[in-house]
């Protein structure tokens, strides 16, 4: 650029900045037009308010007339319970030396029991149930209207959050109001060292609300049972709803079915048990129900065992006063425990039926509970009831022995039987020589298996025994740190059917111990039972193996006990075979031979009768 442009880029640049100077306003005249701006905005502010609050108006208009319409619904549905449809949920806890009870104002039912003396087998407080899993409650017809009160809020009696028996009996009451002078009572009660719960419904000017008449007032009990035990699958193949009727039979739910298992009973019931394998939470009646609809259902969510759902009709007639005597049990499945209430309880505990619970009861429990009070450590006290099992059963034992020897030495004059009958058709007259030879020098042909079948009772007792006991439960020995469950040595990566993903090391020695005392059995018949090939091949290898399979998730401490039992089987073998003699036992049965055969006298009056038939048909 030259120097005149230059010159008018600069003039005008002042000029510009002149006219800014000049033109500028006044002090005052800014004032004037701050204050003009500060009047607008107040104005558009007020405006937008004033705005916002017709909406708020209108917004609570509607939320009031949508709260009317809903009020309106609940008065509708619920009637004189309406006002119990909400409120502020509270939780009062009773409490002994035993269990620990939440109630909960809304539904005003046992929330959650604790029992302070047992672990989980993670080692966490052991809650039977807990929550919103757990409804219990009545149902009936209100004003025409159906009621449930486990939706409704009770008011808890009491201002203690924490109510303890600690020398007597306590009580809380959570009442449902339904209306100035109506309401509904539970009444829980706690005494002092006991499972038991008292609970009392009274209901109280309710005869023109609830419209019910059919003579029963329904009560719904559904809950979650909590997963509480080291085997999931053995827990739920003992976890069921069991019953007892007023006349004292006892029934249960198949614990082992697959789907959902229903009943309706229509006789009545004395109590009903939400049964888990080693705890019990029983609702008992004073008089009786008058009938139940029962559900039970496995869940494999891994936190919960079953569902349980019951309907149980308790005798109602009179509302405008009347109160329904109850009681809860929340306890262990320990026999003398249950059997302490005189309520019929133990017959939970499945120690089998007829002789086989007649040897548990009597016997096995007996014996455990005495030998507790010395012994800590239960692998020592199944070790010792084992060996008292096995000194009892030993003359059966000697007596099977000394049977099975008897026709082992026989085996020459088998042979030549066999030799002179070797055709097929000649079986019969083969049979009649063995027996004819058998009878000749005094041989019992079942002398081996009366001895086992004698002893088969006692085998199924501790069968039905050990997975079913309490005292076993948590109880560790050796590397098994549960007796009750199964003792894993090894969890494999993969999971073999019928067997598992683990290996049970007692298990395993249970089947190896009776594959020798199989054998030993086997050897010691030698071939006098070739006509039974299948049977040998039978208890000699199957049985072994079947029981590796069916016992690998049983309980440890019922393998334990069968191992030992074999163990102590094998050297009581070796040692009967010190004292017995066979050629000594087979000159005695060459001596029994040159006796006169002698009848017994069922054989004299069989022939006898044969006798008067053949004569009386040569006078025909």
């Amino acid at each position: 650029m030259d120097r005149n442009t230059i010159i008018g880029l600069v003039l005008i640049f002042l000029i510009m900045i002149g006219f800014g100077y000049f033109t500028q306003p006044s002090k005052e005249e800014r004032e004037a037009m701050q204050r003009k701006a500060d009047s607008i905005a107040q104005v558009q502010a007020l405006q937008q308010q004033k705005k916002l609050e017709q909406e708020k108006a209108k917004q609570k208009d509607a939320s009031i007339e949508v709260d009317t319409i809903k009020q309106e619904q609940v008065e509708s549905q619920l009637g004189s319970f309406s006002n119990a449809t909400s409120g502020v949920e509270k939780f009062v806890t009773l409490e002994n030396d035993l269990m620990k009870v939440t109630l909960t104002s809304k539904g005003g039912r046992v929330y959650s029991v604790e029992l302070k003396k047992y672990k989980t087998y993670n080692g966490d407080p052991l809650v039977l149930f807990t929550g919103d899993e757990n409804t219990f409650g009545l149902q009936f017809w209100g004003d025409n209207k159906a009621i449930k009160t486990n939706d409704l809020f009770f008011t808890p009696q009491s201002s203690d959050s924490v109510i303890v028996a600690s020398a007597d009996s306590v009580s809380l009451t959570m009442r449902l109001q339904a209306g100035d002078s109506a309401y509904i009572d539970y009444t829980y009660t706690i005494k002092p060292e006991s499972y038991m719960l008292g609970f009392d419904i009274k209901f109280s000017g309710l005869d023109k609300t609830i419209g019910n008449r059919m003579g029963y007032i329904d009560l719904i009990w559904d809950t979650k049972l909590l997963h509480l035990e080291k085997g999931l699958e053995n827990e739920q193949n003992y976890t069921t709803i069991a019953y007892l009727f007023q006349n004292g039979d006892y029934e249960e739910l198949n614990p082992r079915s697959k789907g959902a298992e229903k009943e309706e009973i229509t006789n009545k019931l004395k109590w009903v048990n939400f049964k888990h394998q080693f705890f019990s939470s029983v609702i008992v009646a004073k008089d009786h129900f008058v009938n139940a609809d029962l559900l039970a259902e496995k869940l494999n969510d891994g936190n919960h065992v079953k569902h349980f759902n019951a309907r149980l009709a308790l005798p109602f007639q009179n509302f405008a006063e009347e109160t329904i005597n109850l009681n809860l049990f929340f306890g262990p499945n320990h026999f003398k425990t249950l059997e302490a209430y005189g309520l019929g309880f133990e017959k939970v505990v499945p120690l089998g039926s007829n002789i086989i619970r007649w040897i548990n009861k009597y016997v096995v429990i007996n014996v455990f509970n005495f030998l507790s009070r010395f012994i800590s450590n239960y692998g020592l006290i199944i070790l010792i009831l084992t060996i008292l099992i096995k000194l009892v059963l030993f003359p059966l034992t000697y007596k099977s022995y000394l049977s099975s020897a008897k026709m082992r030495v026989l085996k020459p004059q088998i042979d030549e039987i066999n030799a002179k009958y070797p055709k097929k058709e000649d079986a019969m007259k083969k049979q009649q020589a063995v027996m004819a030879l058998y009878k000749k020098v005094g041989v019992n042909p079942m002398g081996g298996c009366i001895p086992v079948l004698i002893q088969f009772p006692i085998l199924i007792a501790m069968f039905r025994f050990f997975p079913a006991s309490f005292e076993l439960r948590q109880q560790s020995f050796l590397w098994a740190d549960d007796l009750s469950s199964f003792d894993s040595i090894l969890n494999l990566p993969f999971s073999i059917p019928w067997y598992g993903d683990h290996v049970s090391l007692f298990t395993l020695l249970m089947a190896v111990a009776m594959f020798v005392t199989s054998k030993m059995n086997a050897d010691q018949m030698g071939d006098s039972n070739a006509q039974m090939p299948g049977m040998k091949f039978m208890m000699t290898w199957m049985m072994p193996i079947m029981l590796l399979l069916w016992f690998n998730n049983y309980s440890a401490g019922l393998s334990y006990y069968y191992f030992l039992s074999n163990l102590i089987t094998i050297g009581q073998t070796f040692m009967i075979r010190r004292f017995v003699d066979d050629k000594a036992l087979l000159a005695k049965l060459h001596e029994n031979a040159k006796k006169p055969v002698t009848k017994s006298k069922w054989q004299q009056r069989l022939e006898e009768m044969a006798k008067q038939q053949q004569q009386a048909k040569k006078k025909k």
